[in-house]
């Protein structure tokens, strides 16, 4: 019989008969069958039965003979026509068993048949059907494998990765995930605000927003800069978003310690630019008052004088971001301050203004959002397309300058607050490095992402006390 086994194909190959032949047996048997109830019917032994109990004997070509042989043949028929589908009513029965067994995700049962009872049409059947049982069973092995490397690589990976439903509950999160959220305890089937209860502000804000971008957040009494992007796609038919935080701090210290090295070569470059002309300059001139060629004399002083303020020029803008002082703290209404803003770049309030008065130095402070603003129009945007917007939360103050530019790719985000970093080719790197410098002087940071629709925001945030 056919059935639903665990087991492989019998090592021996049954002995089929053909459907064909079954069918042809089946009608011989049905006509022998049905010639003998007529037969007995109407020549022997009904007829000599009926004549001695006095009735007629039914005509051989009589309707009622061949009724009756029709009716007694139904039954007889009905059990014939069992006996052929037999088989393929066993197999069908096990072809169902299997296939809900695949619909469950178990690949292990195959198709066997007893020796004697299968049929040759439907041996090529269990053998492609055993077949391809073997291969989903192979492909769900390979598929094993390859989940169980994926997800030890994903768990033991630096960056902290974060899935989230539609509901914003974690779906998924990593070991440094946990590490970092909740100290390694397990974050799956949580609501994501409730885990970032106890966490910073700017964490919050970060991990909660909807844009890409740079922040820092305390860590155990240590500043810690980490990159944030996020992804969201449909997973099962079902909106999904995806985290990624990567720590920043070390590559940043690395990458300063690289800028810090760049600069002095850039420097020593400028330096010698300058300094080889002044003194051919000066020699010329030495060599003019020597032959009282005094009326060329003027000129060469000239230029050296041009040399040396282009020097002084050069040396002037890394001086000021080397010697920045400390900050002056006093209390600063905020519109005259934003008006000041306004008459260096243009740009667009959001929203209404704090009544209450900043405490911040008012000079260091317009110093780096002046840069803000340069960039902000030197990014392409529209000037109508540039906004200031200053917030007061429980705890900091925030000025958030935003641009309609191109913004930024992962990679320029990830560099952008790197002192002498630009993204333009004749751009020092000094602004934005600048801001930052004068943000954590004030006990503060900043923080930088693409915005929604395009440009890139740039904010500094300082503690209100």
């Amino acid at each position: 019989m056919l059935e639903a086994s665990p087991t492989q194909a019998p090592r021996h190959a049954p002995r089929h008969r053909s459907l064909h032949l079954r069918l042809a047996l089946c009608l011989v048997a049905a006509a022998v069958a049905a010639i003998s109830i007529h037969m007995t019917l109407t020549l022997w032994p009904v007829p000599q039965l009926m004549a001695s109990l006095g009735h007629e004997a039914l005509a051989p070509w009589s309707g009622a003979a061949l009724a009756l042989t029709g009716l007694l043949m139904l039954p007889i028929a009905w059990g014939l026509a069992s006996l052929l589908l037999m088989p393929l009513t066993r197999l069908l029965r096990a072809l169902e068993s299997t296939v809900l067994s695949y619909r469950d995700g178990e690949f292990g049962s195959a198709i066997a048949a007893d020796p004697p009872g299968g049929l040759t049409e439907l041996a090529s059947l269990m053998r492609l059907h055993s077949e391809l049982g073997q291969a989903l069973r192979e492909q769900r092995r390979h598929l094993a494998q390859r989940e169980l490397l994926l997800d030890t690589v994903v768990q033991n990976t630096p960056v902290a990765l974060v899935l989230t439903d539609a509901q914003e509950r974690i779906a998924y999160a990593n070991i440094a995930a946990r590490q970092l959220l909740d100290q390694g305890r397990s974050l799956a089937g949580r609501a994501l605000d409730e885990v970032l209860a106890e966490s910073s502000q700017d964490m919050r804000e970060a991990i909660l927003g909807a844009q890409d971008g740079l922040f820092s957040v305390t860590l155990e009494g240590q500043e810690e800069r980490f990159h944030l992007s996020m992804r969201d796609f449909r997973l099962q038919g079902q909106p999904h978003r995806l985290r990624l935080l990567r720590r920043m701090t070390r590559e940043l210290s690395r990458q300063e310690v690289a800028s810090w090295k760049r600069v002095i070569r850039v420097i020593s470059h400028e330096l010698n630019n300058s300094l080889a002309p002044i003194s051919s300059l000066a020699h010329s001139g030495a060599e003019l008052s020597r032959r009282g060629q005094h009326e060329r004399v003027p000129g060469v002083f000239a230029s050296i004088g041009d040399r040396a303020r282009h020097l002084h020029q050069f040396l002037s803008g890394y001086a000021s971001f080397a010697k920045l002082p400390a900050p002056v703290l006093a209390a600063v209404e905020w519109a005259p301050f934003v008006e000041s803003l306004g008459a260096h770049y243009p740009l667009v309030i959001a929203g209404e203004l704090p009544a209450v008065p900043g405490r911040f130095d008012a000079a260091q402070m317009a110093q780096a959002l002046i840069n803000l603003l340069k960039n902000a129009h030197e990014s392409g945007s529209a000037p109508e397309g540039v906004s200031l917007t200053v917030s007061a939360a429980r705890e900091d103050w925030r000025i958030e300058i935003g641009d309609r530019g191109p913004g930024m790719t992962e990679t320029q985000l990830s560099q952008a607050l790197l002192p002498f970093y630009s993204t333009k080719r004749s751009g020092s790197g000094l602004g934005l490095a600048l801001a930052r410098e004068i943000a954590e002087a004030h006990g503060g940071r900043i923080a930088m992402g693409n915005r929604e629709g395009g440009g890139l925001w740039v904010a500094i945030s300082w503690p209100r006390g």
